[in-house]
């Protein structure tokens, strides 16, 4: 078991605007530092004009410059790792609408080197996997939209979506042992990187994307991307069963800031509705004494139940813009931040022993054994005694219960097959008997305990004793009896 504080990172969108005055430190020695410091006459309501400075640690700031390579060495290369363990794994971005959250986990479409999160993270794990002769990796993929509340396949293989509402529509199920289920969420295998990539480029071309006021593309859904990994060693029947959730949050933003109305509109309120879930969630997770953590109040916090105060290693992205009419939402993401770090998971490794695999490791155990025992006693045994072998054994066993010796014994070797014939042979005597007995009492009845059933006791050598004296005395009376009557013919 890992227990671990939730890790968050901070990354400064790059922004050409006139920006606000902020500062990043990462020399220190417990990680990083964002501070804004906000001239009381830039104060536009939303913020304290009493205060000047909000400073902000986490565990490191990127500031405008970094690349997308640096991001993902720095965050996502640790989690894929600990996923190559048999850990789950969960990043997330969060942040207001065009502050770079998907051009993070996604990346964006011009550049080879602005690939994201989620492309390089699935090079990383095929090359791993071709690396890394000692263990067997399977992959699957899925991805999983949740727009206004209702969860969407996005990768759904029967559909040829047009738009959002032709795609499956995924539901929540919970079993005995708090589990979540999600039906109608596909699982696709992924044989390599390039199986992988299609799914997603399948996966992102059905998102939900509106144009709004903040961004002309903006993400108007909550997308999972998760990966699947079952890893074993060749011929064990451990498994390691391990996920990764790169979760790609839409926009966090006042709605009266944005200007939008009708469905773009809606949108925006089931957005913040879900949001403002996820806070309550992280907020009952990061008080003590608290035994009710609201997890069932939105579909998107009820996915991400193990990744929040559960079985996996969590790590946020806060993005964050420094455009002085975003200074304030970028301050409310620091601070949800905060709150995010002070929760604790703990992360169990994820083993299960395969039944089949177990099987078949069995049978090869027994098919050794069978071998090695041949060759110690130089006899090449069938799983069946031969027709042979069992009238020998019968042979054994007639000569063994006719021999009146009580100190004989029955050697059959230690084979088991022939010691469980012996038994069925017994049985099938024992069953037989009564039924011979049962004749014999029609014809003459004799007492079962008669002194005569038992004739090399004591007692029945001293009466067959006594009975031949008996005849010996009733031929003599006899003989004299003749003689008594031919001397009375005489007389």
């Amino acid at each position: 078991m890992v227990k671990q504080t939730i890790q968050i990172f901070a990354r400064v969108k790059p922004t050409n605007k006139t920006t606000a005055v902020y500062s990043v430190d990462n020399e220190e020695q417990s990680g990083g530092s964002l501070e804004f410091i906000l001239p009381r006459d830039l104060a536009d309501g939303f913020i304290n004009n009493k205060r000047e400075s909000y400073r902000f640690r986490f565990q490191k700031v990127f500031d405008q410059t970094v690349n997308q390579e640096e991001i993902f060495e720095a965050i996502a290369k640790p989690v894929a790792d600990t996923v190559l363990a048999g850990y789950n794994g969960t990043i997330f971005a969060y942040g207001q609408t065009g502050s770079g959250k998907t051009f993070t986990i996604t990346g964006g479409p011009e550049r080879y080197s602005d690939r994201g999160i989620i492309p390089r993270t699935l090079s990383y794990l095929y090359q791993h996997f071709s690396r890394d002769s000692s263990m067997v990796y399977t992959t699957h993929i899925s991805y999983l939209e949740i727009y206004n509340e209702v969860g969407y396949d996005l990768l759904d293989p029967r559909h040829e979506a047009s738009n959002l509402e032709d795609l499956p529509k995924v539901t929540i199920m919970e079993d005995p042992e708090q589990n979540i289920h999600l039906k109608n969420l596909s699982l696709q295998p992924s044989a390599n990187e390039e199986d992988a990539l299609n799914l997603l480029f399948l996966g992102d071309t059905n998102r939900m994307i509106a144009e709004t006021p903040m961004n002309q593309a903006s993400t108007r859904s909550h997308c999972i991307f998760t990966i699947h990994l079952c890893s074993r060693e060749p011929g064990s029947a451990t498994l390691r069963r391990s996920k990764l959730h790169l979760v790609d949050l839409a926009g966090s933003e006042r709605v009266g800031k944005t200007g939008v109305g009708g469905q773009t509109l809606t949108e925006a309120k089931y957005i913040n509705l879900s949001l403002h879930y996820l806070e309550q969630v992280i907020t009952a997770l990061s008080e003590k004494n608290r035994s009710h953590i609201p997890y069932r109040n939105s579909m998107m916090t009820s996915v991400l139940r193990d990744s929040l105060g559960g079985n996996c290693m969590t790590t946020m992205i806060a993005m964050v813009s420094v455009d002085k009419r975003n200074v304030d939402e970028s301050i409310s993401t620091c601070r949800f931040a905060q709150r995010v770090a002070m929760i604790k998971n703990e992360a169990l490794l994820n083993e299960e022993l395969d039944p089949s695999l177990l099987i078949i490791r069995l049978k090869k155990e027994i098919q050794g054994l069978k071998e090695e025992l041949a060759m110690v006693t130089g006899e090449q045994r069938s799983d069946d005694l031969t027709q042979e072998e069992i009238q020998r054994i019968e042979d054994q066993l007639k000569v063994f219960l006719d021999d009146p010796d009580p100190e004989v014994t029955l050697e059959l070797g230690p084979d088991m097959r022939k010691i469980q014939h012996c038994f069925s042979f017994l049985k099938a005597r024992l069953r037989e008997e009564p039924s011979t007995q049962k004749g014999a009492d029609d014809i003459s009845p004799r007492p079962s305990s008669s002194l005569t059933d038992r004739p090399d006791s004591q007692a029945n050598r001293e009466l067959l004793k006594l009975k031949d004296m008996l005849t010996q005395r009733d031929n003599e009376i006899s003989i004299l009896h003749s003689n008594y009557i031919a001397l009375l013919s005489v007389v």
